[in-house]
């Protein structure tokens, strides 16, 4: 079928491991708790605590994860739409080693 070719085409798994899209922490307020995610493509989308998860952050406080990300990191990342437009939902810190 034409339509399960195109989408498995459009998956790329070394373009978004883990099915998240591949970013950068452009800016990272840590008294605030905000930041800014650039995207491959050069699209900046602001994040803020708590309404975001960090893959792997213990549960609980009320910047969880906050520590486990710095400005300059690589990340995985995934979006969605509020009620001011496009937010980071999830940040995936890419694993060391």
């Amino acid at each position: 079928m034409l339509l399960d070719r195109v989408v498995a085409d459009e998956y790329d798994s070394e373009r978004f491991p883990g099915n998240f899209y591949q970013g950068m922490i452009l800016k990272l307020d840590r008294a605030r708790g905000r930041g800014v995610v650039r995207s491959h493509s050069g699209k900046e989308i602001p994040f803020e605590f708590p309404f975001v998860a960090v893959v792997g952050a213990p549960i609980g406080g009320t910047m969880p994860g906050i520590d486990l990300i710095r400005e300059g990191d690589i990340v995985g990342f995934d979006v969605g739409w509020t009620s001011s437009g496009l937010r980071v939902t999830t940040i995936q810190p890419r694993q060391q080693g």
